[in-house]
């Protein structure tokens, strides 16, 4: 049976990492599915951002310890460029300060290396659709940490951009819903909506919020004021 979440065009994916066999493996998972292609590898971050000008992908696995250049900085440079691809970060260490910096460079979540195939089909995916490859519960956490470099505090001064007019006042729920870490199906319950519904209002705050994804779309939350860290530590995890 055809799975019509599947895209009808693959899914353009670049693997980047300084070890052959890991690129090979990762490679070798992501081409047995149909609607996937690898179509560029580097085995650093120079050599990635060189590559990728050159060839587009949807989706990049950047590995974060590589030599020259790391996957953090190579992430940042590919992500100022227009048309930029969807990063997720591969990383062997479950490591807050590697996710902030990975988040903070404007990648779309991390996955772990060891992390089943299923697992990493599920993020490149993901991410092509437009959404965050982080526990929904890690926002908070992320939040915490990231707020240093943000600039703001726990009682920010003013709102560092502004919200958008055009945000209905049910997107601007939803906003502060996915901020507060809520998934698709929680939302949903809490505005008694149908998932679907649920996504169609994700994904017109994304576009109303020039936000890539679900991480930024909670980041620019974050810096409009919607939401206070105050808040977020008076939650709990």
């Amino acid at each position: 049976m055809t799975d019509v979440s599947h895209p009808e065009v693959p899914i353009r994916v670049a693997l980047v990492d300084d070890q052959q066999l890991v690129r090979a493996g990762f490679r070798m998972v992501l081409e047995s599915q149909p609607d996937i292609d690898v179509v560029a590898e580097a085995s650093d971050g120079a050599a990635a951002v060189a590559e990728l000008v050159r060839v587009h992908a949807d989706v990049v696995l950047m590995d974060v310890q590589m030599p020259r250049v790391d996957g953090i900085a190579a992430t940042r440079m590919l992500l100022a460029e227009p048309d930029a691809p969807k990063v997720v970060v591969l990383t062997t260490f479950d490591n807050d300060e590697y996710v902030v910096q990975a988040i903070a460079a404007g990648a779309s979540g991390f996955l772990l290396k060891d992390a089943p195939p299923e697992d990493l089909l599920d993020a490149v995916r993901t991410v092509y659709r437009g959404d965050a490859i982080m526990a929904p519960r890690a926002t908070r956490r992320l939040l915490r940490h990231i707020s240093p470099m943000l600039g703001a505090s726990a009682h920010p001064p003013a709102a560092q951009v502004d919200v958008p007019a055009d945000l209905t006042p049910r997107e601007l729920e939803v906003l502060v819903a996915m901020a507060h870490g809520l998934t698709n199906g929680e939302i949903a319950q809490r505005f008694v909506l149908s998932e679907a519904t649920v996504k169609t209002h994700v994904g017109r705050v994304l576009a109303k919020t020039g936000s890539r994804d679900r991480v930024q779309a909670v980041l620019f939350a974050f810096r409009s004021g919607l939401v206070r860290l105050d808040e977020l530590l008076g939650a709990g995890e």
